[in-house]
């Protein structure tokens, strides 16, 4: 396990409190004493926490100011702490056992360097059986395919699963009654670790059974790791959103809206738009061909007033190839549902990144 703070304390339980905070955030520290350890270790250790009562004497030192240096005292010993916290140059003070879940995320941020966040994409359609559900996970096998990390959710219990559609439902991992009550920050290497994955593609589905309920904490939680930890976050949002299909909107960077090109669903896709817009910060349509009636993609684009994204016709294999459990075999070949989902990709400006440090 990395080491993501250096611990400076001759008082054990100051030390005994900052390991099992560490073990907590799910990552690694070490406890120096030895004035010529801490020399050698300042300049490389992501975060510093100093003990109170060590404080003179690491100001002493001479040590060069740098940046994640914290202050840690006891409730009972806090007196003057503003002043040693100035002496060593802490950019943070935290008092025990106030600041126990600060820390936690301090630590586990340290473990978990973040150059660039991914972005967050969810799919909602103007009514059911119009086929969000397979456009998203099209969208993210697409992603995967050309080496970004991504990670599909299913954010409708009700929904049959959608790891079915991808063939997953027997693999191992973790699913939401793993994570339903989480709380505090969640490393994201440990959410990639823990999902079942298709290659560079993780899915987060439903156990079979009666749906838990996931809380607001534990969905943040969630979406933060996945920001952290892949590129691309696709999640499938029912019609009525919930809990977690709200929280996904929210902080959604694109969401489309998926319309059939007939009358009675334009009409439902404008009233859903109306909803959305309250929820989320870009809103693009969709439109699902054919039109029964003539209605072109431009028009409905017109009627709802949302920029038109692109246009997906029908596939008459997709029925087949979904029973099969095998939607991936539909992305390997040219077909509707492919070359909409490689457009809405490279719109995206989704590339892979460079594989990030991972928090053993």
């Amino acid at each position: 396990m990395t080491n993501a703070a250096m611990i400076v304390t001759s008082d054990s339980m100051i030390g005994d409190d900052l390991l099992r905070l560490a073990a907590a955030a799910d990552t690694g520290a070490e406890i120096v004493r030895d004035a010529g350890e801490v020399r050698a270790g300042w300049q490389g250790s992501p975060l510093v926490l100093v003990g109170a009562e060590s404080a003179e004497e690491i100001a002493a030192a001479g040590l060069p100011r740098r940046q994640g240096v914290v202050l840690v005292a006891r409730e009972e010993d806090a007196d003057d702490v503003y002043r040693k916290a100035l002496q060593i140059g802490a950019q943070d003070l935290a008092v025990l056992p106030d600041d126990e879940s600060w820390l936690i995320d301090a630590m586990a941020a340290a473990s978990e360097p973040v150059e660039t966040w991914g972005t967050t994409v969810c799919v909602c359609s103007s009514r059911g059986g119009t086929g969000a559900s397979v456009l998203a996970a099209g969208l993210a096998l697409s992603a995967a395919r050309i080496g970004a990390r991504t990670l599909l959710v299913d954010g409708d219990p009700l929904g049959g699963g959608l790891e079915i559609a991808l063939g997953l439902e027997d693999h191992e991992g973790a699913r939401w009654p793993d994570f339903a009550d989480r709380r505090g920050r969640l490393s994201a290497a440990t959410l990639r670790e823990a999902l079942p994955s298709l290659g560079d593609l993780s899915v987060l589905s439903w156990r079979r059974g009666a749906p838990v309920p996931v809380t607001e904490d534990a969905m943040r939680s969630l979406l933060d790791a996945a920001t952290r930890g892949f590129d691309l976050v696709v999640v499938d949002v029912p019609r009525h959103p919930g809990e977690i299909g709200r929280c996904a909107l929210r902080a959604a960077d694109v969401t489309y809206l998926l319309v059939p090109a007939e009358v009675r669903a334009a009409v439902a896709g404008d009233v859903t738009a109306a909803t959305l817009r309250r929820e989320t910060a870009q809103l693009r349509l969709i439109v699902r061909t054919p039109a029964p009636g003539g209605l072109t993609p431009e028009v409905i684009a017109e009627a709802i007033g949302l920029p038109l994204a692109g246009v997906l016709a029908c596939d008459r294999r997709l029925p087949a190839i979904l029973e099969e459990g095998d939607l991936a075999r539909a992305l390997r070949r040219r077909g509707p549902l492919a070359d909409l989902c490689g457009q809405l990709v490279s719109d995206l400006g989704i590339q892979p990144q460079a594989p990030m440090a991972e928090a053993a």
